[in-house]
């Protein structure tokens, strides 16, 4: 689990390091007009160019068009998508905030320093820029719009349209959006997550080589060992990023100042530092975190990995621990405030398992209940979790299946 031990919230930080940053230096790392995405990043978040036009087009199979209103965020589109389906997706239209000084069109209003203090669904896009998302709404990454935008869907879902703005925000007038989708142009490779009911090598013996639990420096056991990824380290990686899940670093005092340095993007604040437990006698190899900005202090999504000391039928094995953090509360070790995490670690657990099975790399999935399964249990701060004490098995796909929502 996430233990910070005494850490101050974020508003501590802001106020504390952005006086004693020149302006000079918040210009050259923030460019309001290029937001960046995530590295590594080869879906939706990234591509903004228009679509190259072809010599053979292919079928189109439906067109629709909808008004998307100033005052809601989401808007179903009532399109299901298949695999390798193509939405090409056009938007117009004017949008004005009371506190901004124009109007906007599709591509939202220009970000600023303000941004700071908004949760917004895309937060790497500007405030009431036309958004998209594919699949389930607890999972699905959104994606940017503007005035157009062509993707392809990387797994069965249904699309909506939304306005990137805040719970809070209301903007006078509406979008008028148009989609066309057409049948895949070329062969489509992403794969759909084949649930099954084992897998070979992952049996007890396996489970006899793998701790339960995580442990803190002094041995102190902690999270439960709640799922394992067979794939080698490229796509492990791979499969978390376009997931939307952001590496985070270890480094507390580095971390805070990238933070506070860094464009204002939801990866600055899920990159909050993560303390370094341990498993296999060492520490985490990669830490993930997926939540919205601002309320990451207290509330994200976040996970441990380590790559196994050994393989499973020649296959690289990453053993990890998830939980979700969802407040705080006092350490019994020491007195001092820790995360509290969500006690149903199994929520987090199927959490995994929707987020990564969204992009297309997932081939298979199982659920292995091991000898004498750990159910209830105490972390190392004393706060107490539950489960059924299942372990989530993710096999990822083999090559380059990766077409998961690209865009053009």
């Amino acid at each position: 689990m996430n233990r910070l031990g005494k850490f101050p919230p974020i508003s501590f930080f802001l106020f504390v390091l952005i006086p004693m940053v020149s302006p000079g230096i918040l210009s050259a790392q923030y460019n309001p007009g290029t937001p960046s995405a995530p590295a590594g990043v080869e879906a939706a978040q990234q591509s903004t160019a228009a679509p190259t036009p072809s010599a053979a087009q292919p079928k189109q199979l439906s067109s629709k068009s909808i008004t998307l209103e100033g005052k809601n965020i989401w808007s179903d589109t009532g399109i299901a998508l298949e695999p390798g389906q193509r939405a090409v997706i056009h938007a117009q239209g004017k949008l004005r905030y009371t506190d901004a000084k124009a109007d906007n069109g599709p591509e939202g209003l220009t970000r600023n320093f303000k941004d700071l203090i908004r949760i917004l669904p895309f937060n790497e896009a500007g405030r009431g820029a036309v958004i998209g998302r594919i699949g389930d709404a607890d999972v699905a990454q959104p994606f940017l719009i503007g005035g157009e935008k062509e993707v392809v869907a990387p797994v069965s879902g249904k699309l909506a349209v939304g306005i990137n703005q805040a719970s809070s925000d209301t903007g006078d007038g509406s979008y008028s959006v148009t989609i066309e989708v057409f049948a895949p142009d070329k062969p489509f490779t992403a794969e759909v997550a084949k649930v099954v009911p084992f897998f070979p090598g992952i049996d007890n013996s396996l489970f006899a080589k793998i701790p339960r639990r995580i442990s803190d420096k002094d041995g102190n056991p902690g999270d439960m060992v709640n799922f394992l990824i067979l794939g080698d380290e490229e796509q492990m990686k791979k499969a978390f990023t376009m997931a939307g899940w952001v590496h985070v670093d270890a480094d507390v005092k580095a971390t805070i100042l990238a933070g506070a340095l860094a464009s204002f993007s939801k990866e600055s604040y899920l990159t909050m530092p993560m303390s370094i437990l341990y498993l296999f006698g060492r520490p985490q190899d990669y830490g993930w975190a997926h939540a919205e900005p601002i309320s990451v202090v207290a509330s994200r999504n976040h996970l441990r990995i380590w790559k196994a000391p050994f393989t499973v039928n020649g296959q690289m094995l990453w053993v990890g621990a998830a939980t979700h953090d969802i407040g705080f509360e006092k350490d019994q070790r020491n007195n001092s405030i820790t995360h509290k995490i969500d006690p149903d670690i199994d929520l987090e657990r199927d959490y995994v398992q929707k987020t990564l099975s969204s992009t297309g790399m997932v081939a298979e999935v199982t659920l292995f209940t091991p000898n004498n399964p750990l159910k209830e249990a105490k972390t190392a701060t004393g706060g107490s979790f539950h489960s059924n004490g299942q372990v989530l098995v993710l096999k990822l796909a083999k090559g380059d299946k990766t077409s998961t929502a690209s865009t053009h």
